[in-house]
């Protein structure tokens, strides 16, 4: 179960820009502990969404948590514009906060990709790109495979997906399975060898309870995410390229891969 986490009770007001940038920044050390091809990830996805896209795409970012995503394409491409969307408010807060900058080329949504009505809450027109890292495993396979079938439909003819997490091979592929598993496992999650000053993921959580501006973002927080992650069965790499498939796009490849560390892509 997700740890209870301490809930200043002070009146909050609104979270200094300089302290959101502080946190976000926590939060990409934290999150490259247990992602250590993080940055070489993005760098991919980045260089494809250029190839495929051109100068000014229109974009979304599923489970766009603090922006890491989102703050590099607006970043990369001038002209960009980005829809943001996620369903944790803390992490959604912080990037809203420590991208403001960019507020004219940025919309942050508040929805649940599990949802079957998360489209009602995107501006309406065609998108074309949708990207998505270490996010989609919180959705089971009927879950996953509705998502799959919505971008289809939000994505203009030639519109790309690139979807970033681990994903594990074909079940029924045991060898290599077992050979994966015995990969040098790069992730340093506790222990001496961890870099200094830099929090789990526990630790992180714990940490921002107490940031008193974001008192009632951790309180929703904690009712939308009991746990700290999803125990349900999620698909491997061949069940995603099977419900793309299905939904409909055209030609569906790994474009990415260290290990099970990889970016998935889907033209439409």
């Amino acid at each position: 179960m997700r740890l209870r986490l301490p809930i200043s009770m002070a009146r909050p007001r609104s979270i200094a820009p300089p302290r959101a940038e502080y946190w976000r920044a926590q939060w990409e050390r934290q999150q490259t502990l247990h992602v250590p091809d993080r940055a070489q990830r993005f760098d991919a996805m980045l260089d494809w969404l250029v190839a495929a896209e051109g100068r000014s795409p229109r974009c979304l970012d599923l489970g766009c948590g603090t922006g890491a995503i989102t703050e590099r394409i607006v970043r990369r491409f001038p002209r960009a514009h980005v829809v943001a969307i996620d369903w944790d408010p803390v992490t959604r807060r912080l990037g809203e906060v420590g991208l403001r900058k960019y507020r004219g080329r940025i919309r942050w949504v508040d929805a649940d990709l599990r949802s079957r009505d998360w489209t009602d809450r995107i501006p309406t027109g065609r998108f074309d790109a949708a990207l998505s890292s270490t996010a989609l495993h919180w959705l089971r396979e009927p879950e996953l495979a509705r998502l799959y079938r919505d971008l289809y439909r939000l994505l203009r003819p030639g519109g790309i997906v690139l979807n970033a997490d681990r994903l594990s091979y074909d079940r029924s592929a045991r060898r290599l399975r077992a050979v994966e598993r015995a990969l040098p496992d790069r992730t340093v999650r506790r222990g001496p060898g961890r870099p200094p000053k830099v929090r789990t993921w526990d630790e992180w959580w714990t940490a921002i309870a107490r940031e008193r501006p974001l008192r009632k973002e951790v309180a929703l927080h904690q009712v939308r995410f009991p746990t700290a992650h999803t125990d349900q069965p999620t698909p491997d790499l061949p069940g995603h390229v099977r419900l793309l498939r299905a939904a409909g796009f055209s030609e569906v490849e790994i474009v990415y891969a260290r290990g099970a560390s990889r970016i998935l892509a889907a033209l439409r």
